[in-house]
């Protein structure tokens, strides 16, 4: 198959590890649109002072933004002057709008929201830039499996950040309902202290069908809890499928939480997400469970040891911590520290973003292409037949995947 779009530079119908792709929910997540990537700026985004309807965004080349998206109305343009100015000073209703705004499956507001985003990236290189290129944010990523306390974690070690004068986001994705497409959004109701203090944001997001449970749009709900304030941000999983490998490619710090006394752990978690971990913390260490939480730091610092490293600058770390006792935690935050200024000082961690930027890039574009190629009126139309075929066992998936490639290429 990817041989047969070899001409087009990506293969359609195979995600890669990491990508948030998901084949049947693809469309359904993007709302059947293709996603609108505007080009970089050209120069610094000023705001030209003008309600006039029709008005043209300056800052923006003509090839960086489509004409439509350049052209803003005059409410348009107020609602985006009052986002960004609300965002950059610290507003939490206009962090929240603003996400929603990027969250959103309309069309014309997904226009908007690559705008706004364009503006609140230039803040950030402007910041970044005094501050001699160090990010504005520590970005670390947690998973783990179901029950392994993660929203616990998160609020007790959320209290003691900002007790120490940091500003904390919590961006939370929930599972949502395969029928329904609905969800409970229970991480909030149960990181009640945290959720009450004024130093902390917490955003619950249903996974929406996405795979691996983070949703297409956390990665520019970091970019605007950064343009915020928010010097440190936490971005929650589902814990299941892929979502440690999606996490990982938008975060500086992937961290893995793991309970005790769960039967064999070490072939309860796969080879590949603990490759992918950069610290590894036992949770529930405490009471009865303190002995075997330490039995299993102990089996996972030795199993790290076989792994390759993936870091010239940072050897994954095991510890152990209690939320119900605070035990471990300031530890914990310790280490993480650490592993921040080791990745700033050699660079990686500059490096490792660059890196991120690029996948999430071809993440949405192929993800995009795939709506393009479901919804194009040549497979629409050969697909019922194909797919009929395919369930009988007439023709092969392959066979049949060739023939819509084929459709699609010729008509194109």
């Amino acid at each position: 198959m990817c041989h047969n779009m070899r001409r087009f530079g990506f293969c359609l119908l195979r995600p890669f590890p990491g990508s948030p792709l998901s084949v049947r929910g693809a469309c359904r997540s993007s709302g059947l649109q293709p996603r609108v990537l505007p080009g970089p700026l050209t120069g610094p985004l000023t705001r030209h002072h003008s309600s006039i309807p029709g008005h043209r965004w300056r800052g923006l080349s003509s090839t960086a933004v489509p004409q439509h998206i350049q052209d803003l109305s005059g409410p348009e343009q107020r609602l985006l002057d009052k986002l960004y100015d609300g965002l950059i000073s610290g507003q939490r209703a206009s962090l929240a709008e603003s996400i929603t705004l990027v969250e959103t499956q309309h069309p014309r507001k997904k226009e908007l929201a690559q705008v706004l985003l364009q503006r609140v990236l230039a803040h950030r290189r402007e910041q970044e830039g005094r501050r001699g290129g160090k990010p504005l944010a520590f970005r670390v990523g947690l998973s783990g499996p179901p029950g392994a306390g993660k929203s616990s974690f998160i609020e007790v070690a959320g209290k003691m950040l900002t007790g120490r004068g940091h500003k904390v986001a919590v961006l939370a994705v929930d599972p949502s309902s395969c029928t329904t497409g609905g969800s409970l959004l229970g991480d909030k109701t149960r990181m009640t202290e945290l959720s009450r203090d004024m130093n902390a944001y917490i955003r619950p997001s249903p996974a929406s069908g996405t795979l691996g449970g983070v949703t297409r749009t956390t990665n520019e709900a970091i970019v605007l809890c950064e343009g915020a304030g928010y010097d440190i941000v936490l971005v929650e999983t589902v814990g299941v499928g892929q979502s440690e490998f999606a996490v990982a490619d938008m975060v500086d710090m992937f961290v893995l939480l793991i309970p005790p006394a769960g039967g064999d752990e070490l072939q309860g978690i796969k080879r590949g997400i603990i490759e992918r971990a950069d610290l590894v913390v036992v949770t529930k260490s405490d009471g009865d469970l303190l002995v075997p939480a330490r039995r299993i730091q102990a089996e996972y610092t030795s199993a790290l040891k076989l792994l390759r490293r993936k870091s010239k600058s940072w050897n994954p770390k095991v510890v152990h911590a209690s939320s119900h006792t605070s035990e471990g935690i300031p530890e914990v935050w310790a280490k993480m520290e650490s592993y921040r200024d080791a990745m700033l000082t050699s660079g990686e961690l500059q490096g490792r973003r660059r890196d991120q930027q690029r996948v999430w890039m071809w993440s949405l574009i192929q993800e995009s292409v795939l709506c393009h190629f479901q919804t194009h009126p040549s497979v629409r139309e050969a697909l019922p037949g194909l797919e009929e075929r395919v369930t009988k066992g007439v023709i092969s998936p392959g066979l049949a995947a060739d023939l819509l490639l084929k459709a699609f290429s010729a008509s194109s």
